[in-house]
């Protein structure tokens, strides 16, 4: 399988070689030339498989230049019961009315990225062995994806990581599980400007192509093509979960900011997978919500994004968004830069009237939640079902909730579990209320921290790179 860029100015490449790449020289993004399909009868031989079987039969169709008797190793390395905490590792749930919650956070962060992110570290070590090569990875998060990395790289021989996060935008969980880590391979720098912000320093750093080669630079954003398909795995593991038969369908109801969740969902579906609705569901920073329901994307600058009580989807440009506008082009990468140039101008684009292909053809929907809203989705689910969710997943929640359809069968992904957000837990449930937590996590926030501030300037980012590399 051969991958290409969303902009059509790229070579193709390998799969090794899209892991390493991240950003596609043109400025876009990897993708496969074509999805894989799956059959009714494959589907039914895999119903049956563990975790790791299943993202072995899938992951491969992917990796085609990894021998399958090392990529079994790296899988079955990734998806145990030691790091996920259970022989399930995405179990399945049932809310009083019927929603469904796949538990996507029982990771060593405790966020869905870990699903990813320790397949990507595994992957990496394997690739960066075999070619006897270095890797410094430059990366941006508003809240998990951060964490996810460095506990998947750290320690690792060959590999740095150099990971921008928006200064005093986080939960404290959050700050202290980056910032307490002490391993020589680990870079934290604050910036003082909002997600996107750091996201565009990491894409300008991307972009300089000189820099890039010289240090050897790639990423483990959402933007890295191996990210994406770990994440497929768990629409196929979740779709058997909820269902007895293929010819059921299921909808997924996915908390999103920057697209790459729901986007694994949309290659699930164009694989074949039986998804009737993919439904987005948004934070009061509502430019997904906005395109899905009207054709209208209008990305905001750093000033007019919304600081949130669910943090990690205060994004207000989605970068994993380009993947899906590719598809609905029907593959057309001139197009698709035309409409990334305007975005870079700081204005968006109308496919209006694409709507009806949009919301038919890619079954997509979406609904946008509130503060005032999670709080309420919380303390109900508290209420009536005796457990916690964290602010993300009561978004996705409550979303659901108001669009479900009559008889629809909705798979909430869960996006982390609430100890990361104790504060609006205890706003949303009272402060008497017990948050549990990994009990190697206690004392977490009390740990010495470790990191860099800085301004949002892509010159003071490059200089802390060379500075921290030419030692």
């Amino acid at each position: 399988m051969k991958y290409i860029s969303t902009r059509g100015q790229t070579a193709p490449k390998n799969f090794s070689q899209a892991l390493m790449a991240g950003l596609a020289d043109d400025g876009g993004l990897l993708l496969p030339q074509s999805y894989p399909h799956i059959d009714i009868f494959t589907l039914h031989e895999w119903r049956s498989l563990s975790y790791a079987e299943l993202a072995m039969q899938i992951i491969s169709l992917f990796a085609t230049d990894i021998p399958k008797a090392d990529l079994q190793k790296i899988v079955s390395k990734t998806y145990t019961k030691e790091i996920f905490g259970s022989n399930e590792i995405t179990p399945v749930r049932t809310l009083h009315d019927g929603i469904l919650i796949e538990g996507l956070s029982n990771g060593p962060t405790l966020a869905f990225k870990d699903m990813a992110m320790q397949l990507l570290g595994n992957l990496f070590e394997y690739v960066l062995e075999r070619e006897n090569r270095f890797l410094n990875i430059i990366g941006a998060t508003s809240g998990d994806t951060g964490s996810a990395a460095e506990y998947a790289l750290r320690g690792k021989k060959r590999v740095n990581v150099f990971m921008l996060s928006p200064y005093g935008k986080m939960s404290d969980f959050q700050r202290a599980q980056m910032y307490s880590l002490k391993d020589s391979n680990i870079f934290n720098i604050a910036v003082k400007g909002m997600f996107d912000d750091c996201q565009d320093i990491v894409k300008a750093l991307q972009n300089d192509h000189a820099f890039k080669a010289h240090y050897h630079l790639s990423t483990v954003n959402s933007i890295n093509w191996g990210r994406i398909v770990a994440q497929v795995v768990y629409y196929f593991k979740g779709y058997f979960a909820a269902t007895s038969t293929n010819e059921q369908k299921v909808s997924f109801c996915v908390p999103s900011g920057n697209f790459g969740n729901v986007l694994a969902g949309h290659i699930a579906r164009s694989m074949g997978l039986p998804i009737h609705r993919l439904i987005v569901a948004t934070n009061e920073n509502d430019v997904l919500n906005e395109f899905f329901n009207t054709g209208h994307y209008r990305p905001r600058d750093a000033a007019h994004t919304f600081v949130t009580s669910s943090p990690s989807m205060d994004i207000s440009k989605a970068s994993n968004f380009e993947r899906f506008v590719y598809d609905l082009l029907d593959h057309d990468g001139s197009h698709v830069q035309k409409l990334w140039q305007q975005v870079a101008a700081g204005n968006g684009f109308d496919l209006s009237h694409m709507l009806n292909k949009i919301q038919h053809q890619y079954g997509f929907t979406a609904g946008k939640s509130t503060h005032a809203d999670r709080l309420q989705t919380i303390a109900q689910v508290y209420r009536e079902d005796n457990e916690l969710i964290d602010p993300h997943t009561a978004d996705g929640v409550k979303v659901a909730r108001q669009l479900r359809e009559g008889g629809e069968i909705i798979v909430c992904l869960e996006t982390a579990l609430a100890a990361k957000f104790a504060q609006t837990i205890h706003e949303a449930v009272g402060s008497d209320v017990s948050i549990p937590r990994p009990d190697n996590l206690d004392g977490l926030e009390d740990l010495p921290q470790h990191v860099t501030v800085m301004d949002n300037d892509v010159a003071a980012v490059k200089r802390f790179v060379e500075t921290q590399l030419d030692k």
